[in-house]
């Protein structure tokens, strides 16, 4: 399903030839050391899954699932998990994997949840990096497409769980 009122963003050639320019740097920044990717759901997983096998590594994947939207266009500032880590973490290289990252303070959770397990490293892979709405200093190691503004949809992003399944990434417009 289309979103009614949209503006295509980036194809999804666009969108897996970025995927693989990352993969390329992250399997030559890893190369040789213990890598665990941890992808936020619901919206990276779509993101993580094509990473994943484009990567010339090994990986352990796990999940967390944090919530700051809800039905709403913009984040509303307060952040709930719902699914926590299963992997150790000590020791370990840390790859946080995210859809997008916009005012920072969901990744600012989640790296201060991570601290606390004592990995050796934390970088974070967002494949849209919206800086400009930034409340709190935040740097993304990996960026796919840095975007100023919109409500992205597709390729994992939703509004209100729908517009997931979109092979491509849009701008979704009232």
């Amino acid at each position: 399903m289309k979103p009614k009122k949209q503006e295509r963003l980036y194809t999804r050639r666009e969108i897996q030839r970025k995927v693989k320019e990352l993969a390329r740097a992250i399997s030559s920044d890893y190369h040789g050391q213990d890598l665990v990717m941890i992808g936020v759901l619901n919206g990276a997983f779509i993101f993580l899954a094509d990473l994943a096998r484009y990567l010339a590594i090994p990986v352990q994947l796990d999940f967390v699932r944090l919530a700051s939207y809800g039905s709403q266009s913009t984040s509303q500032g307060e952040i709930r998990l719902t699914k926590s880590f299963e992997l150790p973490l000590s020791g370990k290289h840390i790859l946080i994997v995210e859809d997008i990252v916009d005012t920072g303070l969901t990744l600012a959770f989640l790296r201060k949840m991570i601290e606390k397990e004592n990995p050796q490293s934390i970088r974070i892979c967002a494949l849209i990096d919206k800086k400009e709405r930034r409340e709190i200093p935040l740097e993304v190691d990996y960026v796919g497409f840095p975007i100023p503004s919109g409500f992205i949809v597709g390729y994992g992003l939703d509004f209100n769980e729908q517009y997931r399944s979109l092979p491509a990434l849009y701008s979704l417009k009232r």
